[in-house]
């Protein structure tokens, strides 16, 4: 018997040592010292040897399985070792080779023209103040002195979110006006800015979801004098010392009196044309005095306070600021677009 384990032990360690791969590793492993191995199967005949060959076959059973096990191990680390240096090799990375430029982002347009806007209007000690999108009818309409059965509140030109119009996009940021008046004693002066939702057909100067800038302010002694110094400070600064603005009369439930603010046309320069459809000016907010009505809902005495207030849109801002001719381009994600703000 011990001639058996000693050659079981010289060919199980040549075939161990001979192992390429792990599969056959394993089956050397499997074929000596498995259950069914050939090293248990010599084992199971120790029951025919003497008392005195006993010991002396167990011990060298026990020394060739320790012989084996490190052997096997030792070719399992040879074996993971040259597995990982082909893989390196494998995936060997060049580091003189350049590297994939990273595009860095940029602001949007309207972006950039909101920041400047808002950076303008803190200068003149505003405060922004912000509300929800869905919001309610009492707030966009009621309190605003929209009575029912006013155009704006009609299905064809606001989206309702409830059978009963109780609900509903908003159609302007005025309602966080009222949510900080019915908050706030004057003196107040805040912008609104803020996404809205109107039900417009898509053209080159109107969307059925744009971007509000509103105003704001409460005080004593707040006159129309004040409206037109604050909005020609804004615009002037926007667009140039040299801006025409033409403030016409206008009426709007919740100022009195009222007025829309135009900007003379950057494409034809007053001359006429798409853009501006032949009038040579394009509409750039509406504004007024605060309703006595609205400010008495709100809380304030409109005996002891007045105010002004005003809506901008974002996207005509943009428009005229970097003389783009059509709003759909500020929502259409071409990058060939949008690219040329890149560093503005």
């Amino acid at each position: 018997m011990k001639e058996q384990l000693e050659k079981l032990r010289e060919e199980a360690l040549l075939l161990i040592s001979g192992a390429e791969d792990f599969a056959a590793l394993e089956g050397a492993r499997v074929r000596f010292l498995g259950k069914k191995g050939e090293l248990t199967a010599i084992l199971k005949q120790m029951g025919s040897l003497s008392p005195e060959e006993r010991p002396v076959i167990g011990q060298l059973a026990n020394a060739i399985r320790e012989a084996l096990d490190e052997a096997i191990a030792s070719r399992r680390q040879y074996l993971e070792d040259k597995a990982l240096s082909e893989r390196l090799v494998k995936e060997e990375l060049d580091v003189t080779i350049p590297g994939t430029p990273v595009k860095m982002g940029h602001r949007h347009p309207m972006s950039i023209v909101l920041q400047e806007a808002t950076d303008i209007f803190i200068s003149m000690g505003f405060s922004v103040a912000e509300g929800p999108e869905v919001e309610l009818s009492e707030y966009d309409f009621d309190r605003l002195n929209i009575p029912v059965g006013h155009t704006v509140r009609e299905w064809q030109d606001t989206f309702y979110v409830t059978e009963d119009e109780a609900v509903h996009l908003r159609c302007q940021t005025s309602p966080v006006q009222v949510r900080v008046m019915e908050k706030t004693k004057p003196p107040i002066r805040i912008i609104s800015p803020g996404r809205v939702y109107r039900k417009d057909e898509v053209d080159a100067t109107h969307s059925p979801m744009f971007h509000q800038i509103e105003g704001l302010v409460v005080d004593k002694g707040v006159t129309m004098g004040d409206l037109k110094g604050t909005l020609n400070a804004l615009v002037r600064r926007l667009y140039g010392p040299e801006t025409k603005t033409r403030f016409r009369p206008h009426h709007f439930p919740f100022t009195e009196p009222s007025c829309e603010v135009d900007v003379q046309c950057f494409i034809c320069g007053g001359a006429g044309c798409r853009v501006c459809k032949g009038e040579g000016w394009i509409e750039l907010l509406g504004a007024g005095m605060v309703h006595p009505k609205v400010l008495q809902m709100s809380g304030i005495d409109p005996d002891v306070y007045s105010g002004f207030a005003f809506g901008i849109g974002l996207e005509r801002m943009t428009m005229l600021r970097f003389d783009i001719d059509d709003m759909r381009l500020l929502f259409e994600n071409d990058m060939r677009f949008l690219s040329q703000f890149q560093g503005v």
